[in-house]
């Protein structure tokens, strides 16, 4: 692959054509932090898959005999728990794993219901127009002029605290981005020549959408998408620190931190190991959405 990639960027100093695939990893390769911030994310997405392995208790199993034991390194600590235990004694280095896994498949399902049905009505807003669009757009105005958050405490008070409630609230909260997104790479997508070739060969409304416009619409929302998952696992992590989101004994960051907010001086590690996995993944995610837009935007290509 560094090969390919040495070849790629070469033959784009040349001017000679280079595959898509090899150019875009040749851009991509050129942001050590968009690589750094992969391989973070690969990592995270190991742990949650395995966390049923590599996670040495249950997330949920108290000790009774261990209740806020510093990790390892610091006096009083134990081998048996690394990373120490919470209140009740749980194993926070066990809760931690488990809570990758939820706050990742939160990230991902916010994403996924959000970039589906805003792709959806941007594709109908932009390619339709008239009072449709009107009617989305304006709908869409509405949710942006409210404070994210906010809104999605009132969506979550109004269905109930709960992780499938939570989630459909930042989906809706995160939607009017995707949806202008889309919207404006329709409108920019329609006045080209593929597309009205399509139409003078007979192409429906469906084909293109589908087949013509969508295809290369898909650059910003990618990066969108990739910048929005921190979003969502941060909405997620606020919901649950407000007892909105996952409800104990789930291990979600954002409630294991309302969980140790009275212990934040007494008991360090209960508050900071949550924040730090915070901190990390969001980190990650926005360090590759920065390397995803430098390498699928012409405009920044050097």
């Amino acid at each position: 692959m560094t090969n390919n990639a040495a070849t790629s960027t070469q033959n784009v100093r040349r001017g000679a054509p280079a595959h898509p695939f090899f150019e875009f990893n040749a851009y991509f390769r050129k942001n050590t932090g968009a690589v750094i911030g992969l391989w973070i994310i690969i990592g995270l997405l190991v742990v949650a898959v395995t966390a049923d392995f590599i996670a040495p208790y249950s997330p949920i199993l108290t000790d009774s005999k261990a209740f806020l034991k510093p990790p390892v390194w610091q006096a009083g600590g134990s081998w048996a728990h690394l990373l120490g235990t919470d209140a009740i004694g749980r194993d926070m280095l066990s809760r931690l794993i488990h809570g990758t896994r939820l706050s990742l498949l939160i990230g991902f399902t916010v994403i996924s219901i959000s970039i589906v049905v805003g792709t959806t009505l941007g594709l109908v807003a932009g390619f339709y127009r008239g009072i449709l669009e009107i009617a989305i757009m304006r709908l869409m105005d509405i949710i942006l002029t409210l404070p994210s958050l906010l809104l999605a405490i009132v969506i979550v008070a109004i269905l109930g605290p709960g992780v499938s409630n939570a989630l459909l609230a930042v989906a809706i909260v995160l939607l009017p981005h995707y949806v202008r997104i889309a919207r404006a790479a329709v409108i920019a997508e329609t006045s080209k020549d593929y597309v009205t070739a399509a139409k003078v060969s007979g192409a429906g409304s469906i084909r293109l959408m589908i087949k013509e416009i969508l295809p290369n619409c898909m650059a910003p929302l990618i990066v969108q998408a990739t910048l929005g998952i921190s979003t969502a696992i941060l909405d997620a992590a606020a919901l649950g620190f407000l007892g909105l989101g996952a409800q104990p004994p789930t291990p979600e960051w954002g409630t294991m931190l309302a969980d140790a907010r009275e212990f934040v001086l007494r008991a360090w590690w209960v508050v900071t190991f949550p924040g730090l996995m915070i901190l990390i993944t969001v980190l990650a995610f926005n360090l590759l959405g920065d390397g995803l837009r430098d390498a699928l935007d012409p405009k920044l290509k050097s």
